[in-house]
C-alpha cells in the first residue's frame, strides 16, 4: 500500500542539474537546498507534491506527479477563497482533471 508519508513521486536527476537555485527558491518545504555544484536534496520525504519546482526546473531535472492529494485541495481552496478544505477521491479537488493550479495564469 502506497504511503504518502514513507515515499512520494519525487525524483530528481542531479545528473541534469545546473544548480540554478530554483528549486530551493520556490519548494515551500525546503526539500532542496542548494548544493556546491547541484541541488541537494535535503528532505525529499518533506515533499507534498505541489509541482513548483518541476515548473520552475530549466533542465527537467525534476519530474513530480503534481496536482493530487492533499497539497491540490490546500492551494486549489485558496484560489477559489473557501474557507474548509476537503481531499480524497470523489470530490472536486483531487480527483478531476482540471489543470495544474500551479500554471494558472501562465501562458500556454
Amino acid at each position: 500500500m502506497f504511503n504518502s508519508y514513507t515515499t512520494n513521486t519525487l525524483e530528481y536527476d542531479a545528473g541534469s542539474c545546473i544548480n540554478c537555485g530554483k528549486c530551493s527558491t520556490v519548494c515551500p518545504h525546503a526539500v532542496f537546498s542548494p548544493g556546491e555544484k547541484v541541488a541537494q536534496l535535503a528532505d525529499p520525504l518533506a515533499c507534498m507534491e505541489c509541482g513548483a519546482c518541476q515548473l520552475n526546473c530549466p533542465t527537467g531535472a525534476i519530474v513530480v506527479d503534481s496536482g493530487v492529494g492533499c497539497a491540490y485541495a490546500m492551494m486549489w481552496s485558496a484560489i477559489k477563497g473557501q474557507e474548509e478544505v476537503t481531499c480524497g477521491c470523489g470530490d472536486n479537488y483531487c480527483c478531476s482533471p482540471s489543470p495544474s493550479i500551479l500554471q494558472l495564469g501562465k501562458k500556454k
